[in-house]
């Protein structure tokens, strides 16, 4: 193993124990950055100021404004009581006793409309602790059923899902949204079922081991209740999510055939979040003292989540230049078979090397995307399947965030008084099953007894 190579390594694995411990990625990813460029002979102010910064600014370049219209629209869904209605709407219909399923499911809808995973998890905790409380089951089980909601199917496999994760392949292989409907179909099924199962497994065990709901003294609930909100407000919450599920992938393609105009993806998502932003106020004009601060606030919290993602990014632009990583990309293109398989590895390679998902993915597809079109000559078929592989490969490795690192991962973390070690178990397995990665469908090692007993004891 080359000293470059190693340095990878250390840069990878410092940067997922730093991230465990908490500290905040913006300083962590430019330090773990240096360690690389150190070991690997390349000189320290280039690697910051030139690479690092400049992986770090392309990439706030090309998605801030879906990043910024994203946080918009879910805090005007937030504020308004939108999301939330349609939540109180999805819980009455399965009710508690499906606690899971009621957790799942309104995270399925909420980020397949376009709501940033960082906004659904702050909409559906509140709603998941007190249905938790209600079929009196550890909260420390509910960061794994937002995961399985949030983070999976509607990020990578679901068809026409307006994340970002699902436009970031179009520009590199010339596909849509859309991309191998077959595929992604199958992989949802493949990638739920087992995860949902899983669950329910948990859910069944800690009620056998006579485990309980156990209140968190901080938590404080959004008080939509003072609004007044009619019962039909759910409404409000399923339109603007439908608009823009419509506006990102019928619009263009409306646009192509009758206008012949070919609408770039990351102008569509721009389109498609206006469009969902204006009919949320137009919905809510009532709550019209609402609508300021909430897109103010959607405006402040962009900016969190994409400099998280950006300096995540920046360390994979330094581990790009290095030697090491063309001992990477050569592993990856010589693996046997056929070029979906060797896609599959590399991205898994070059992501968890580069210790981001979104970051990543930019990464692995400027690096190898190009050959990799060049090796399908064309066929549309072959390009959408690279397009779904992709996206299906990218979260399949223990990787920071997927495990906590991830400013997402965090946000569940801290609002509910546990520790990172007790919710990390969930958080993994529910995250590997999703991705369908060997290692995470093995043995559970399962929490202790003990660690719930010394939580409900605090």
């Amino acid at each position: 193993m080359s000293l470059s190579l190693f340095g990878i390594i250390l840069g990878l694995v410092l940067l997922m124990f730093l991230a465990y411990k908490g500290y905040s990625i913006i300083w962590v990813a430019p330090v773990c950055a240096v360690v690389v460029a150190v070991l690997s002979g390349y000189a320290i102010l280039d690697a910051y100021i030139g690479d690092y910064m400049k992986g770090m600014a392309d990439y706030v370049l090309q998605w801030f404004p879906a990043f910024f219209l994203g946080a918009v629209y879910g805090k005007v869904m937030d504020l308004t009581g939108s999301a939330r209605s349609l939540g109180n709407a999805l819980v009455k219909l399965i009710g508690p006793r499906f606690a899971v399923a009621a957790v799942v499911i309104p995270c399925l809808l909420m980020t397949y409309g376009g709501i940033s995973l960082f906004v659904v998890v702050f909409v559906i905790y509140p709603m998941g602790y007190s249905i938790y409380r209600a079929a009196d089951l550890p909260r420390t089980l509910l960061p794994g059923a937002i995961a399985t909601g949030a983070f999976g199917i509607t990020m990578t496999a679901v068809p026409g899902t307006p994340q970002i994760q699902n436009l970031i392949p179009t520009d590199y292989y010339g596909t849509t949204t859309m991309a191998a409907p077959l595929l992604s179909l199958v992989a949802c099924a493949v990638m739920l079922l087992p995860a949902y199962i899983y669950l329910e497994w948990r859910v069944r065990q800690s009620r056998r081991k006579g485990l309980h709901f156990v209140p968190d003294p901080k938590h404080k609930e959004v008080d939509h209740d003072s609004k007044a909100l009619p019962s039909w407000h759910w409404v409000t919450g399923i339109v603007p999510l439908v608009v823009v599920v419509l506006m990102l992938n019928l619009f263009p393609w409306l646009l192509n055939r009758f206008a012949g105009i070919e609408l770039a993806s990351n102008y569509a998502i721009v389109i498609a979040l206006v469009g969902g932003i204006l009919v949320a106020c137009l919905l809510n004009l009532n709550q019209a003292k609402t609508l300021l601060p909430a897109i103010n606030e959607g405006a402040n919290g962009s900016m969190g989540a994409i400099m998280n993602t950006a300096c995540a990014v920046g360390f994979g632009s330094v581990v790009k230049v290095v030697p090491g990583f063309a001992s990477l990309t050569s592993i990856a293109l010589n693996m046997p078979g056929s070029i979906l398989f060797s896609e599959a590895v590399a991205v898994n390679l070059l992501a968890g090397a580069t210790g981001s998902a979104s970051g990543g993915m930019s990464i692995a597809l400027s690096a190898l995307g190009p050959k990799y079109a060049e090796m399908a000559a064309g066929n549309t078929g072959v390009l959408e399947a690279l397009h779904r592989i992709h996206l299906l490969r990218r979260p399949g490795h223990p990787a920071p965030q997927r495990r906590g690192a991830h400013p997402a991962g965090r946000v569940q973390l801290y609002p509910q008084g546990v520790l990172h070690r007790h919710l990390y178990h969930d958080l993994y397995h529910s995250a590997g099953i999703l991705s369908g990665a060997g290692p995470d469908l093995g043995p559970v090692p399962l929490i202790p007894v003990s660690a719930y007993k010394k939580e409900a004891a605090s």
